[in-house]
């Protein structure tokens, strides 16, 4: 059964370690990374953005899959279904299909704005037992078509939106989605600390999480980041796995072409990245 990211969030919070959320993109990407966190022992949040929503056929679609797998496979590890980087109108709309969780990123209205939608959002879930996060300060890179420049957020604007009582916060503290340019600054520091130090116990998430340092992830993570979000790192194991298998003329050969023997490569350097990630994060045996 699903169950909110909250409880997950505030162990690895207090227990000084972070939750990865992965995002899905199809059956294969679902299905490696719940065998992944059952294997290890961890609990995990599947992440759908509004466009591998609609890729896959609507939020009901995912819904139904998700919950089929976790029966099937008989998944015990908490496993949170998230809309991630969501609009006012997508949060609601996976609230109705049956996610566990929900993502409304108001960084691009004016605060005040951003604010009024929080509130409103943070009721609805409180009545259903969901959990929401909240964004400050636009994430870099490319998302769904939105650029961002790796801004960094302004602490006072966090503790306004955590004051709302949202479950966990997203702040950009210079980090950026998709491949990192080579002239990256890095992350900054002294801003997730006084976002921590206004913030309180609140889990904080980190965006972006493909290409930042290991050394990086392990520090944020001492400073209160409790979620962290990969995608790109896994469609770039996924794509180097099945062109090897095809470059290797594998697929000519026998039923190759089989999608479940075409897709396998790329399917297990999937469970692979995100163990490596689990492990890097803490999360492992924190089921």
């Amino acid at each position: 059964m699903l169950v909110s990211a909250k409880e997950m969030l505030n162990k690895a919070k207090a227990g000084k370690y972070a939750v990865g959320q992965f995002n899905i993109n199809n059956l294969e990407w679902t299905k490696a990374i719940l065998l992944t966190a059952q294997e290890l022992n961890s609990p995990v949040i599947l992440g759908v953005s509004e466009g591998a929503g609609k890729y896959m056929c609507g939020y009901k679609t995912v819904v139904g899959m998700v919950n089929g797998m976790l029966e099937e496979l008989n998944i015990t590890v908490p496993v949170a279904l998230h809309l991630d980087h969501g609009s006012y109108e997508g949060a609601k709309k996976c609230i109705e299909a049956g996610f566990s969780s929900v993502m409304f990123d108001g960084s691009h209205y004016p605060i005040e704005e951003n604010i009024a939608k929080t509130k409103e959002l943070v009721a609805i879930c409180n009545d259903l037992g969901l959990s929401l996060e909240a964004e400050v300060g636009a994430i870099g890179g490319e998302e769904d078509g939105v650029v961002g420049n790796g801004e960094v957020a302004d602490p006072e604007e966090c503790k306004m939106i955590s004051d709302l009582g949202v479950t966990m916060l997203a702040a950009g503290i210079g980090n950026i989605h998709g491949k990192y340019p080579e002239n990256w600054a890095g992350l900054s520091f002294d801003t997730l600390a006084k976002i921590q130090e206004l913030t309180g116990t609140m889990p904080l998430v980190l965006h972006g999480g493909t290409g930042i340092p290991a050394e990086m992830i392990q520090k944020a993570i001492s400073l209160g980041v409790s979620k962290i979000n990969v995608n790109t790192e896994c469609q770039l194991a996924f794509a180097a796995a099945t062109r090897e298998y095809v470059e290797a003329g594998k697929d000519l050969q026998g039923k190759g072409f089989d999608p479940r023997k075409l897709l396998a490569p790329g399917f297990e350097a999937i469970k692979a990245t995100v163990k490596e990630k689990m492990e890097l994060f803490g999360s492992v045996n924190k089921a």
